[in-house]
């Protein structure tokens, strides 16, 4: 019996069927025929909660979208960042999403990137290059609003500390800003000292550690330009007996601040909304890739959150 049709007949159709699974895996990846869109992102750190929540909602309106994220994290090196993007350029992805480690340092990848005509929008915090936009919220008010609430609670008179974020980012910058705004309208209000916990709960308990070793009973308020540093400074005042004592404001509003509020222990939080600024900066790369109309700022308002409004925003 001669085989030799038999084999040409079952290899013709193996390679036929290979064809067939490849084309589907090229051209049906949007249902409507057209190309799916890639986008790339590079996140400040993915250890900080906001900036995960941030990426969880962007990841989430993406499959919606039918888009690809390729995902990757800084680490909080702008130098990496700029790296980041110039892989991004490298792979021809159709957008880019940078949610920027340092105001100057993480500029070059927004230059990089509008050189090579590839939209790149700026999420949660600002470089000094202006990208094709920015979608987040304004740093200055949400200091303002936690300074203001301490001059209150303080009736106007007292002594101040300040954690700051991590130095040269916009977050930080803006937030000593408006904190500063505030303090000049209180000259019985005094800061007594500040320096960075880099975002970071255990660096800020241990900063506010030494700053009750140096001040002890002076300090009648902190104010912490993030959750984490605020939730690491309440320990630290708990666990030294002064927390009775001292008004803790923080911003963010993560899951453990919430809580924190409930408690008691923190006496308030700043409401960012992760949700809206992963969503919007999703909506404003898709209309960006495709050529459409969109906003070049985008700026989701900050809200105050203490007890007596806590259950809104409790999940």
């Amino acid at each position: 019996m001669n085989r030799f049709p038999l084999l040409i007949a079952t290899l013709s159709f193996t390679l036929l069927l290979a064809g067939c699974n490849q084309s589907a895996t090229t051209d049906a990846s949007q249902g409507d025929g057209s190309k799916k869109l890639v986008m790339g992102v590079s996140m400040l750190s993915m250890q900080n909660e906001f900036i995960v929540n941030v990426n969880d909602e962007m990841t989430k309106k993406a499959q919606e979208a039918g888009v690809e994220l390729i995902t990757v994290d800084a680490e909080r090196s702008a130098l990496k960042q700029v790296e980041q993007i110039e892989s991004f350029i490298a792979q021809k992805v159709d957008a880019i999403i940078m949610n920027p480690c340092e105001v100057e340092a993480s500029s070059p990848a927004v230059a990089k990137a509008l050189a090579a005509n590839i939209p790149i929008i700026n999420v949660n915090s600002e470089t000094s290059a202006k990208p094709s936009a920015f979608v987040g919220s304004d740093d200055v008010e949400s200091a303002r609003i936690a300074m203001k609430f301490i001059a209150d609670k303080l009736g106007g008179k007292g002594n101040v500390v300040m954690m700051h974020g991590y130095m040269g980012q916009a977050a930080q910058l803006k937030r000593e800003q408006g904190a500063r705004e505030v303090l000049k309208q209180y000259p019985n209000l005094k800061l007594l000292a500040h320096q960075t916990g880099e975002w970071d709960r255990a660096k800020a308990m241990a900063l506010m550690e030494n700053w009750i070793q140096s001040f002890g009973p002076q300090i009648n308020a902190v104010f912490a330009q993030n959750d984490e540093m605020g939730l690491g400074a309440v320990k630290a005042l708990t666990d030294a007996g002064l927390k009775d004592k001292v008004v803790v404001v923080s911003i963010d509003a993560i899951p453990d601040a919430l809580q924190a509020v409930k408690k008691g222990t923190l006496d308030a939080t700043i409401f960012q909304n992760a949700e809206q600024q992963g969503a919007k900066a999703i909506d404003t790369a898709i209309k960006a890739a495709k050529g459409q109309p969109y906003e070049k700022q985008t700026l989701i308002p900050f809200q105050l959150v203490t007890k007596a409004n806590l259950s809104t925003f409790l999940k």
